[in-house]
């Protein structure tokens, strides 16, 4: 079946080949285009602060997911946001700065970094997608990947449980 028009190409390292946001999008695509986000200078200066860290610590990732879940439906998934481009703001909640840092801050940023297009309401697959892309980068913040300068373990210094944002593939045995 032949369609009308130009196909639009699929970026390399944003979805898996044929995606179509109705299956699930796997880590390291989403990894990858973290590390390409990391690479433009206007995303790569958001960093969790002192107090952001602390209230994702507390929470823990099934809260803050919940967090990025109702913000998300309720900000980014309607087809025209209230106040579209000046939605999220910069900081109050790890969510904020996230979404700034993975682009998924607007329906523009959506479009240029995750190709979904403005004028229509978000999938629950694309939602699902947006708030993935939220929780790994927060992951990525809240992960200790520099070893300690003493041989006391990083969640021991900090005094929160690794587990509860080191991904499962990642904890020590």
């Amino acid at each position: 079946m032949a369609m009308d028009g130009p196909q639009p190409q699929p970026r390399p390292g944003v979805y898996p080949p044929g995606s179509s946001l109705d299956g699930a999008v796997t880590t390291p695509t989403i990894n990858q285009l973290l590390d390409r986000l990391a690479m433009q200078p206007f995303r790569a200066r958001f960093r969790l602060s002192a107090t952001d860290q602390t209230l994702a610590r507390d929470r823990g990732p099934a809260t803050i997911a919940a967090h990025a879940s109702d913000l998300i439906e309720k900000r980014l998934a309607p087809a025209a946001p209230v106040k579209d481009g000046r939605q999220t703001p910069y900081r109050g909640h790890p969510v904020f700065v996230a979404q700034h840092a993975t682009a998924t801050c607007c329906r523009s940023c959506l479009r240029t970094w995750h190709r979904i297009e403005k004028g229509r309401a978000l999938s629950a697959a694309e939602q699902r997608y947006v708030v993935e892309v939220i929780m790994s980068w927060l992951r990525r913040q809240l992960t200790d990947v520099t070893p300690p300068l003493d041989d006391t373990p990083a969640d021991e210094r900090a005094g929160v449980q690794r587990d509860q944002w080191t991904p499962t593939s990642q904890r020590p045995v």
